[in-house]
């Protein structure tokens, strides 16, 4: 039986355990506070602590590292989290699949592409571009196999906190309120739905060609927020709005918040358009992006309750 560890039990780690137990393969989902999961074995790990991710790899064939910390943390917690990642793939022998995102590639001047220039200048951009590159860097020296997969901004069901198009998008909709948007809401911004970002992940690690390289999750027809905004409407048949937090408000709270101050740097990806190209992915992978508007109506529906 082919076993896995999945490093994270969010948005993205869940599913990914889900579908792999789905298909009667052997997981153990592993997290800092041993969530479990139905026919999973529950780990509770550090992932920082080499030693420990290690031990928690060894018989694995793929080590998904979905993990995530806040945004102030990532300075602190990315850099250890990928050097336990690269010593664990090279104790255990474990291929190594990291989730990943656009940020590396920083403003885009057209569509992202799997072999776009990383040009970012943003901190959390260089945090993310450094951690791939120590991961590749090994995989190019021999010691471990390893991917990445990058989506643009996710939605979906669950999906809540600083999602862009989260709950408390779809909540203001719902009650025919103001949604309040980071950047512009005219602007053309590339989503990836979260059963996709999973089924990319799995697929990745199924791929039996080229390793070492970065993968995009099909993600459909880039869309403005006002335009989703008025397909949310007909779902809830309400009659909201967006609007959007100037960028000097969400600079002047930066002053006072950590998180606003990440959110207003990485901001960039909402005043230009923001697309992903994953043509690449979908002919080498055979992964498609699920049907926009099935997507949108079961996030929609998700939110009802």
């Amino acid at each position: 039986m082919t076993r896995h560890l999945v490093v994270g039990a969010g948005l993205i780690g869940r599913p990914v355990a889900e579908t792999l137990v789905a298909r009667g393969d052997e997981v153990a989902l592993a997290t800092r506070s041993g969530t479990a999961l139905d026919g999973a074995r529950a780990l509770t790990l550090d992932a920082s602590d080499p030693v420990a991710f290690a031990a928690a790899a060894t018989g694995a064939q793929t080590i998904f590292l979905c993990t995530n910390p806040p945004y102030p943390e990532w300075a602190s917690q990315w850099p250890p989290v990928f050097s336990a990642a690269i010593e664990a793939a090279k104790a255990s022998g474990a291929s190594l699949v990291v989730m990943g995102n656009l940020y590396p590639y920083g403003v885009p001047s057209g569509p992202m592409t799997e072999h776009s220039p990383e040009r970012t200048t943003e901190k959390k951009g260089l945090i993310r571009k450094a951690g791939w590159d120590a991961v590749r860097a090994a995989h190019e020296r021999g010691e471990i196999r390893a991917v990445e997969v990058r989506a643009s901004d996710y939605f979906g069901p669950g999906a809540t906190g600083t999602a862009h198009l989260g709950e408390d998008f779809f909540g203001a909709l719902r009650e025919s309120k103001t949604a309040r948007i980071v950047g512009g809401a005219d602007i053309l911004h590339s989503w990836s739905y979260l059963p996709d970002i999973a089924a990319t992940l799995v697929a990745a690690a199924d791929h039996e060609g080229e390793w070492g390289r970065v993968w995009h999750v099909p993600s459909g027809q880039p869309l403005t927020r006002r335009e989703i905004a008025r397909q949310v409407d007909a779902v809830y048949g309400s009659h909201g709005r967006v609007s959007s937090y100037p960028q000097w408000m969400l600079r002047s709270l930066g002053w006072f918040s950590p998180m606003m101050r990440e959110i207003h740097a990485s901001s960039y990806q909402f005043v230009t358009p923001f697309v992903i190209d994953s043509a690449e992915t979908e002919r080498e992978l055979g992964v498609t992006a699920t049907p926009w508007d099935e997507a949108l109506r079961t996030t929609a529906e998700s939110y009802r309750a």
